[in-house]
C-alpha cells in the first residue's frame, strides 16, 4: 500500500450499528491487551515479523515440497496460489474499502509491540488473510498437511492482536477472506479428491493380503528406493527385484513367468515396458510410481506405496485402454501419449543432457535448442491430403483441463484418442504457445483437436521421430494409431478408499 493517500479518515455520516460494533471491538482489544500471555512473549512477535510479505509461508511451502511426495507438492502449490489471491484481494480492495485506523498502542505492553509499525489501514488483516489462505489451501489438497500447518496459521493471526497492530474483527475478517480465496482457487483448479479415479470398469483380480504372488521390478535409476522400501514394509511376502535400466526388460520377462501379479516401479517408460509384458502374459499390472512425472499412476489414483498396497490387499482393480501404433513394421503400445514432430526431438535432446545436468534443466535446454533450430515442419498425409505439422499429439484417453491448470484423465477406458495438432508455418515457438493456451478449443488458426478411435497417417519421411511414453523411435511411411479397449487390468484404490 502507498502511504501518500490517507485512507484512515472515516467517511462522514452517522452509523449507529457500526459504532456499536467498533466499540465492542475496542473493548475486546483492550481486554486482550491487558492479559498476561507469558507463553506468547518469546514467540508471537517473531512469528508476526516472519510472516511479513509471506516469507514464512513461502518457506513452509518449500519445506513441504522438499518432502518429495506428490500430495505435499500439490498442497504447497495450492497454498501459495491461495495466498497470492488473498494478498491481491486484500491490498487492492479490502484495505481501500474500509477506512479504519490502527488501534492505539498505549494499552499494549512495549515488550509486545513490533519495532516497525504498519502504515496501512487496519481492516482487514493481511497477515491473517495470508495465514488462513495458505492453511486452507493446503488442507483442501491434503488434510494431513493442513492439520500440521493450522496451528502455525492460527498463531500468526493471533499475533496481530497480541502485538497491538489489529483489532480482533480485523483478524476475523482477514481469516474469512483468506479461506474464501482458498475455495476460489479450488473452484478454478479442482483438487484430485474432486476428480477421483473412475469407478468402472471393475476387474476381478487376485487379493494379496501380504503381497504373496506379486513380483515387482524396480528401476533403480528412477529414484525409487524409498518407495520400494515402504512397499516392502507393507507387503512383506512380495518379491521385489531392483535393477539397472538396461536390465529392466529381461527382469520383467523373468518376473512374468512366476508372478500372479506383475508389478513395476519406475517412470512412464518403465511402466510402458511392464504393460507390454503384462499384456503378452495375460497378467494384471501393479504400478508403483517412481519416476519424475508418473502420469499413468497418478491418473489411476496411485500416488505411493500405501495406495498400491491397499488396492492389492483389497483386490481393487480396473480395466484400462491401451494405445497401439504400427509405423512401417515397428509396433508398440502407449499408456499416456504418442507424438510426432517437435516433441520427439525435444525428448531426444533432453535424454542426451539429463545425465549431466539433471532432468528439468535438460528439458529447458532441449526446448530452446529445438525451437531455435533452422528446420521445417513434419509433412504427413491425412485423408489423402498432405499436411505440414509442427506437432501431432495423441493421448490414450481424453485429457481434461482442471480449470486453468494442465489437463489430466478422469476415464482411462473411454475408447478414444485425444488428437491435437499444431499446423506447420513460421515461428514454431509462437504456434506451440498459442496451441497450449487454446487448450481443448477444437479449431484455431494454428491448432486443431479431434477425438477419434483411430488415426492413420501416410507419407511420413524416413527418420521421423516418434515419441511414446517418453521413449523415442524412428519411423517412416504409414503410421496407424488405435486402441485396445479395456485391454489391460491394473490395480488401483477404489474412490474414497
Amino acid at each position: 500500500m502507498s502511504p501518500d493517500v490517507d485512507l484512515t479518515v472515516p467517511l462522514p455520516g452517522s452509523r449507529p450499528l457500526r459504532e456499536r460494533l467498533l466499540a465492542l471491538d475496542s473493548r475486546l482489544f483492550g481486554f486482550a491487551a491487558a492479559r498476561n500471555w507469558p507463553a506468547g512473549r518469546p514467540v508471537l512477535p517473531r512469528l508476526s515479523r516472519a510472516a511479513d510479505h509471506g516469507v514464512l509461508w513461502f518457506a513452509t511451502a518449500a519445506a513441504m515440497a522438499a518432502s518429495r511426495t506428490p500430495r505435499a507438492r500439490r498442497a504447497a502449490v495450492r497454498g501459495v496460489a491461495s495466498l497470492a489471491l488473498a494478498s491481491v484481494t486484500i491490498n487492492t480492495l479490502g484495505k481501500r474499502s474500509v477506512r479504519r485506523p490502527r488501534p492505539a498502542r498505549d494499552p499494549v505492553p512495549a515488550v509486545r509491540q513490533l519495532k516497525r509499525q504498519p502504515i496501512t489501514t487496519s481492516f482487514p488483516s493481511g497477515h491473517a488473510a495470508s495465514a488462513a489462505a495458505f492453511a486452507a489451501g493446503v488442507a483442501l489438497e491434503s488434510p494431513g498437511w493442513g492439520l500440521a500447518v493450522a496451528p502455525l496459521a492460527f498463531s500468526v493471526a493471533m499475533s496481530r492482536v497480541y502485538t497491538g497492530v489489529h483489532f480482533p474483527s480485523d483478524v476475523l475478517a482477514g481469516a474469512l477472506l483468506g479461506a474464501g480465496a482458498a475455495f476460489a482457487v479450488r473452484g478454478l483448479v479442482p483438487t484430485r479428491a474432486q476428480l477421483g479415479p473412475p469407478a468402472r470398469p471393475r476387474a476381478e483380480v487376485p487379493t494379496l493380503p501380504d503381497g504373496e504372488g506379486l513380483v515387482l521390478v524396480a528401476n533403480t535409476a528412477a529414484g525409487s528406493t524409498e518407495r520400494v522400501r515402504a512397499l516392502r514394509g507393507l507387503l512383506p511376502a512380495a518379491a521385489i527385484v531392483e535393477c539397472e535400466p538396461e536390465e529392466v526388460a529381461a527382469q520383467l520377462e523373468q518376473a512374468a513367468a512366476r508372478a500372479r501379479v506383475l508389478g513395476v516401479c519406475g517412470g512412464d517408460g518403465t511402466v510402458n515396458s511392464a504393460a507390454e509384458v503384462a499384456l503378452r502374459h495375460g497378467l494384471p499390472l501393479a504400478v508403483l510410481p517412481g519416476g519424475t512425472l508418473n502420469h499413468f499412476a497418478y491418473d489411476l489414483g496411485v500416488e505411493g506405496a500405501r495406495d498400491l498396497a491397499g488396492a492389492l490387499t483389497r483386490g481393487e482393480a480396473v480395466r484400462v485402454d491401451v494405445g497401439r501404433f504400427d509405423a512401417g513394421g515397428r509396433r508398440g503400445v502407449f499408456l499416456n501419449t504418442l507424438s510426432l514432430g517437435v516433441y520427439p526431438e525435444l525428448v531426444r535432446v533432453r535424454e542426451q543432457w539429463s545425465p549431466r545436468i539433471g532432468g528439468w534443466p535438460a528439458g529447458v535446454l532441449a526446448a530452446a535448442r529445438v525451437l531455435n533450430a533452422d528446420r521445417h515442419p513434419l509433412r504427413a498425409e491425412a485423408g489423402g491430403r498432405p499436411h505440414p505439422l509442427w506437432l501431432l499429439f495423441a493421448g490414450n484417453g481424453i485429457y481434461h483441463r482442471m480449470g486453468l491448470a494442465p489437463g489430466r484423465r478422469t476415464d482411462l477406458a473411454d475408447g478414444l484418442l485425444d488428437v491435437r495438432v499444431v499446423h506447420g508455418g513460421r515461428r514454431p515457438a509462437l504456434r506451440l504457445l498459442a496451441a497450449a493456451v487454446a487448450g481443448p478449443i477444437t479449431r484455431s488458426p494454428v491448432h486443431a483437436a479431434v477425438r477419434v478411435p483411430a488415426l492413420r497417417l501416410g507419407g511420413v519421411a524416413p527418420g521421423t521421430l516418434l515419441a511414446y511414453d517418453g521413449e523415442v523411435a524412428e519411423v517412416s511411411g504409414r503410421v496407424t494409431v488405435d486402441k485396445l479397449p479395456q485391454g489391460l487390468t491394473v490395480y488401483r484404490p477404489a474412490p474414497g478408499a
